[in-house]
């Protein structure tokens, strides 16, 4: 999610209620009492980031903060608990507790085909047998790494969608070449949610999600968690037809400096440039 907040004023640069974590290429601080989870998320966010940036040629500056709910407000504004994002293009915030809006994505197992449901159990069970949602968006810091490649690495976004999708086949590639065992953690939600249907959901195309991306982040987030979970499958999608030199394609593509006047002329200039699976993504929507 590329939402960009202005930092606390008083608070924001003040760390001191934090811990820290060192020896990765990107300072790293956590809430008390979570420090395996910090240790984790931010283990798997720097070899994600030796591996894309021998890559991409390029290698982004951040801070990672990983935070409990009662952290969180001391540190951003984004209304959501649970939502990474980032503060600045080099502040990135993700959640150190399983919390409600992970949870309300939960849906209810006695109405889900038997094949789902054992996707779900498998992919998701905890260590006590329940169903939590943290596997998939602990990888999501990956995604926000796409982030901070992109922001400072000079693309060209030509929709704000268009970032989330680059983020999304980044975070797919890295997964399916260098963690394949995630991959479960990475498919299944997206599966799940779009699955669900979209009753209930205000906005449901690309021209709505380019119009309201604001609004729909930060007052509808299941309904931004569904947009995601259609990119996220686009990326499968995407990644399983070109393999993992697509990133390479995609991120070369979006350093051309040129303007598109509709999601056609995009589609056709991805579809050219990339591959033919960008286009239909688009197209097809």
């Amino acid at each position: 999610m590329a939402f960009l907040f202005q930092l606390l004023p008083s608070k924001a640069q003040d760390y001191s209620r934090l811990q820290q974590i060192k020896g990765h290429p990107f300072p790293v601080y956590h809430s008390n009492g979570q420090t395996n989870r910090a240790v984790n998320i931010s283990g798997r966010c720097a070899d994600a980031m030796a591996y894309i940036s021998r890559s991409l040629k390029t290698k982004p500056r951040f801070t990672l903060l990983v935070l409990t709910q009662e952290d969180w407000p001391h540190f951003t504004k984004f209304p959501v608990y649970g939502m990474p994002h980032y503060n600045d293009d080099s502040t990135l915030v993700v959640a150190a507790e399983d919390n409600a809006f992970w949870k309300s994505f939960i849906p209810k197992m006695d109405q889900l085909p038997e094949t789902m449901r054992q996707k779900i159990r498998q992919a998701y069970s905890s260590a006590g047998g329940e169903i939590s949602m943290a596997p998939f968006f602990d990888l999501l810091v990956l995604h926000e790494l796409g982030h901070a490649f992109h922001f400072q690495g000079g693309l060209n976004m030509p929709r704000k969608w268009m970032g989330e999708l680059f983020c999304n086949v980044l975070l797919h590639t890295y997964i399916a070449e260098k963690d394949p065992a995630y991959l479960p953690a990475l498919t299944v939600f997206p599966e799940m949610v779009i699955g669900g249907g979209t009753d209930g959901y205000r906005y449901t195309s690309l021209l709505d999600l380019e119009a309201y991306y604001d609004e729909i982040g930060m007052n509808h987030p299941n309904n931004y968690g569904w947009y995601q979970s259609r990119l996220h499958a686009g990326a499968k999608t995407i990644y399983d037809a070109a393999g993992a030199g697509v990133l390479d394609k995609l991120w070369k593509s979006l350093l051309v400096k040129s303007g598109f006047p509709d999601d056609k002329s995009l589609a056709a200039y991805l579809g050219k440039n990339v591959h033919p699976k960008m286009a239909e993504l688009i197209l097809n929507w």
